[in-house]
């Protein structure tokens, strides 16, 4: 092509409208955090310590939970837990909370020494949490299938405390993610076994609403934007469904990766990042408005990504990613741009 024609298309494609320009991604992987080759299978949700400078990475078939310093991106602890989940740290009361799905119980850490000081005892599945950090009570999915049971708990552990409160329990043998209120009292559930969000009140432990989940199924996890009233439901089949939560209504859904399990939402941005690791990839979406929603992008992880924190504070986005030989397992941190 002549150089005079080169002009021509450079001047075509700079008056393209703004729909046309190649947009930045809205992620970028800045570095990897090394895992061991030992440290094998799946990763679970992971825990962040601001204060201590600290990542808890829960590798669920490794039986551990991986202890990283942040400034470094090294290993400087390995806690030993059956079948981990989650993880909730205290500052406070210098404490670390794991779920562990095996002996059915939340395991109280000292967060210095990493000593066991105390178990709450619940049932077999013991599985995914909610904080509250008003009352500082967690909320604690347990039982169900691995219990040979047709229904679930909701418990209540008094994290001060070390105590069991309360057991709430849903119908269905399945339990997933939950999203709470800062501003109500309201706690939103994924029941997958239903397929269907429950509605607890958690001044009475009640449960008040069912939101039947007709746009999609497998409800994994969810995320909410408690001032616009909108409640985001990540489907594993690859799509997120928006509640309206005033009435309890679904309005739209839109497309991710399959296989997700964590769904955040930055207030600050507007913005929705779904981790999926059937896909391998992490979607972030813009809220424009409560009912408008803007693809920003599909960033690749890697097989296995399927969970991952998200801290605004520190402008990260962590993802654990399964290895495959030759390949060792990482966390994957990506900077929010």
């Amino acid at each position: 092509m002549s150089r005079l024609k080169l002009f021509v298309v450079a001047i075509l494609l700079s008056a393209l409208p703004p729909a046309f320009a190649q947009t930045a991604a809205p992620l970028k992987l800045v570095t990897k955090y090394e895992i061991p080759a030992s440290v094998k299978g799946r990763f679970d949700h992971l825990g962040l310590d601001m204060a201590g400078n600290r990542l808890f990475v829960v590798a669920e078939e490794g039986g551990q939970v991986l202890v990283f310093d942040l400034g470094t991106g090294k290993i400087v602890k390995t806690i030993s837990v059956p079948h981990p989940h989650a993880v909730l740290v205290r500052n406070d009361l210098n404490r670390l909370y794991i779920t562990d799905e095996e002996k059915g119980a939340v395991n109280i850490y000292d967060a210095k020494t990493y000593e066991q000081v105390k178990s709450v005892p619940l049932k077999v599945d013991t599985d995914s949490i909610g904080y509250d950090p008003a009352t500082h009570y967690l909320y604690v999915d347990n039982g169900g299938d691995n219990a040979h049971e047709e229904f679930t708990m909701l418990s209540v552990v008094d994290t001060t405390a070390g105590t069991k409160l309360a057991d709430i329990k849903i119908d269905g043998d399945t339990l997933e993610a939950m999203a709470l209120e800062k501003m109500g009292n309201r706690l939103f559930l994924n029941n997958p076994a239903k397929n269907e969000v429950e509605v607890i009140d958690r001044k009475t432990n009640k449960v008040t609403a069912t939101w039947p989940l007709k746009m999609s199924k497998d409800n994994a996890t969810m995320a909410l934007d408690e001032p616009a009233h909108r409640l985001f439901v990540g489907c594993r089949p690859g799509q997120v469904v928006v509640f309206d939560t005033q009435t309890g209504k679904e309005l739209q859904m839109f497309a991710i990766g399959k296989g997700t399990d964590d769904l955040m939402f930055d207030p600050a941005s507007k913005r929705i990042y779904a981790t999926s690791g059937g896909a391998g990839v992490i979607n972030v979406y813009k809220e424009t408005d409560p009912d408008h929603y803007q693809s920003l992008g599909q960033v690749p992880s890697g097989p296995g990504g399927k969970t991952g924190l998200l801290s605004p504070e520190l402008s990260r986005l962590f993802v654990p990613v399964p290895g495959k030989a030759p390949a060792s397992s990482a966390v994957y941190v990506y900077q929010l741009q």
